[in-house]
């Protein structure tokens, strides 16, 4: 716990990724890091609060008591967001959308309990843009075969072709990079005010906080999630 898992308040605040502790397999060494463990404690937080709402929806009543209504009201939003980005296609990608959207938002929001974000990890958020890519691709040749997705690559003429495979292929880099940057560079600035400001960062930093972890971690969520379903639809229509 000493390599900087909580992110705890001094002098010798610590924003970056250190590893906990190690294991030999098939002669390798693997480290597990302080991105694993807020990964695992952002999961376990996500598994208890989906135990609960499935026992709370198991015995709805008519008259839903506060956590019914917290839970319905986050299916709403989320049903609502996708269907009115997604339209028809909606139904098919809810779930995936959905469980996409509030992880990265525990994640992101996690700071605010002097947690590392996992999301400030390229190697938490590539993988994200990577299946983003994966789903986006299979989709292309699903519903426009691979005469149609050559099609496209070669539109508006075939010279330009090339082009379009960077623009595909970017897809995924600047998904990852553009919500690891913002929430790294948000972890770095909160981790520097505590660092150098110690004596002084009393209160004042909860606005900072609220920026930086709610509204920016907020926002970086809704962009991915939107630009992801953007893609997919299409990919879908196109």
């Amino acid at each position: 716990m000493e390599h900087g898992i909580l992110l705890s308040g001094g002098a010798d605040i610590d924003f970056m990724i250190h590893g906990v502790f190690s294991y030999e397999l098939f002669g390798q060494t693997v480290w597990i890091t302080t991105t694993h463990i807020c990964i695992l404690i952002v999961l376990l937080v996500l598994l208890a609060f989906g135990i609960a709402v499935r026992r709370t929806m198991k015995h709805a009543t008519e008259v839903p008591g506060t956590f019914q209504n917290i839970a319905e009201l986050i299916v709403e939003k989320l049903d609502g967001m996708i269907s009115a980005s997604m339209g028809r296609n909606a139904v098919k990608f809810a779930n995936y959308i959905g469980t996409v959207f509030i992880f990265i938002l525990i994640s992101n929001i996690s700071g605010l309990f002097g947690l590392r974000p996992p999301t400030a990890d390229y190697g938490v958020t590539f993988p994200l843009g990577v299946m983003t890519f994966t789903l986006i691709f299979y989709n292309k040749l699903k519903y426009q075969k691979v005469s149609g997705f050559i099609k496209g690559l070669c539109d508006p003429w075939p010279i330009w072709a090339p082009i379009n495979i960077i623009g595909d292929i970017a897809v995924p880099i600047s998904l990852s990079l553009r919500l690891f940057a913002n929430v790294l560079s948000g972890t770095v600035m909160m981790a520097l005010i505590y660092g150098l400001l110690s004596k002084i960062a009393i209160i004042w930093p909860a606005a900072l906080h609220v920026y930086f972890d709610l509204f920016s971690g907020a926002i970086q969520t809704y962009v991915f999630c939107m630009l992801t379903m953007t893609y997919v639809n299409d990919a879908i229509e196109g």
